[in-house]
């Protein structure tokens, strides 16, 4: 079914409206083929377009867009224990988790909010904390497209192009299934502190990321002397080890938002209360609004080393970056072999920033802060802006070449291509 609703012409944010003529719903996964194969004889193109939560061009398109979720799929577990589930590419982690849960099953992380699709979260390498945990995209095993010719493909770990179809950008066709490696579930109790010395926090961050399962530090710079919270989320069966600026004070007795101020209902629960993997993993409720909605991210992804150096770069840039931001966001996450990732080959700090949705100051700092941190060779979130097109594949950063090659393999001509992809 095609529909012209202009609802769907624009991002999450607002921030982007897409220029697709149209937007596609098949209801089933021949007639997905149908509309792909008959595009591409067309010479058109097509996207697969999802939660719509890329704050960048990664999904747009100027020919069809085409939504997968009409297509009758449902979770399926697989193996004597469930160890790996099946899952609609549409469906967002909100819908899959509780499924999941309910079945004793569970993935290893979530991203700080539940409401976005499984292979748009996946196909954008988007993360959410922990020293040792991948990103989502590492819990695939295998993936299952509509190439460009309507052909549909599945492609495992046996195959020799795995990793470069995990973290694919949509540039390899229409994701319709993935299979996620999942784990027995488990409870995450939820910890913040509030109004942290920002010295101490600096000088202590490997060890304050390595505090728990899933550690977030916030920020907004309003005052550079003080880091707004730090939130600690912790398996109950891997207890952690608390920073000294943590262990030394008590952990917050109200509910917090991570935006300083912002009303905290829509924020998952805290102050220790134990509590489901999905329902304390991710920052925001899945009942409700995320952040703060009107909003631009951008984030970059840096060497695990580069760390200490963070709070103190953005301190001296402060009068540049405080009006335009909402908070600032530093989380870790470990490396990975994908060819589009992110993380590839190097255990990271990830600087997310939430901005006001202004433009005009958002640009200038935004450039500020990525001049700021150039020393340490940051890389672009594929999902997210940039001042600098350049740190979306900075040099020796990607296997492009490998990527390339599949990609000429399985879309010689072109039909997912868009003009944020790298070349």
């Amino acid at each position: 079914m095609s529909t012209p609703d202009h609802r769907r012409r624009a991002n999450w944010a607002g921030n982007l409206t897409y220029s697709a003529r149209e937007l596609v719903r098949p209801g089933s996964v021949a007639e997905l083929q149908d509309v792909v194969a008959a595009a591409a004889a067309a010479g058109d193109r097509v996207r697969a377009l999802g939660s719509r939560h890329s704050f960048s061009s990664v999904a747009d398109t100027d020919g069809v867009h085409v939504s997968t979720r009409d297509l009758d799929l449902f979770v399926e577990l697989e193996g004597a224990d469930g160890e790996v589930a099946v899952v609609p590419g549409a469906m967002t982690y909100a819908e899959v988790a509780p499924v999941l849960h309910a079945r004793g099953r569970a993935l290893h992380n979530l991203g700080s909010l539940p409401h976005i699709s499984v292979a748009g979260a996946c196909a954008t390498g988007t993360h959410g904390s922990g020293d040792d945990l991948g990103s989502l995209a590492t819990a695939v095993v295998a993936v299952e497209l509509v190439t460009a010719s309507g052909e549909l493909v599945r492609l495992d770990p046996a195959h020799a192009d795995f990793r470069g179809a995990v973290v694919a950008l949509g540039a390899l066709g229409v994701v319709t299934r993935l299979w996620l490696r999942t784990e027995p579930t488990y409870e995450v109790r939820q910890r913040v502190w509030e109004g942290l010395p920002a010295t101490e926090v600096a000088e202590q961050l490997l060890a304050v990321l390595g505090s728990g399962t899933s550690v977030s530090v916030f920020t907004d710079l309003s005052d550079p002397a003080t880091v707004s919270s730090v939130w600690v989320k912790e398996r109950l069966d891997r207890p952690g080890t608390l920073a000294p600026c943590l262990a030394s004070r008590a952990p917050a007795t109200r509910e917090l938002h991570p935006v300083p101020g912002v009303d905290p209902s829509a924020a998952s629960p805290q102050q220790g209360r134990p509590g489901p993997w999905h329902e304390r993993l991710p920052h925001f409720r899945a009942s409700h609004l995320p952040s703060v909605g009107e909003e631009l991210q951008s984030e970059l992804f840096l060497p695990r080393e580069a760390a200490p150096h963070l709070l103190p770069a953005l301190a001296s840039i402060r009068d540049v970056v405080a009006p335009a931001l909402l908070v600032h966001e530093i989380r870790s996450a470990a490396s990975d072999e994908l060819w589009l990732s992110p993380l590839r080959g190097r255990d990271s700090v990830m600087a997310h920033f939430t901005w006001r949705p202004e433009p005009e100051l958002v640009m200038p700092a935004l450039r500020a802060v990525e001049d700021a941190l150039a020393p340490w060779e940051p890389r672009a979130h594929w999902g997210k802006i940039t001042a600098t097109p350049e740190l979306r594949a900075p040099a020796g950063a990607y296997d492009l070449a490998a990527f390339e090659a599949l990609r000429r393999r399985l879309d010689p001509g072109g039909v997912f291509r868009n003009d944020l992809l790298p070349r």
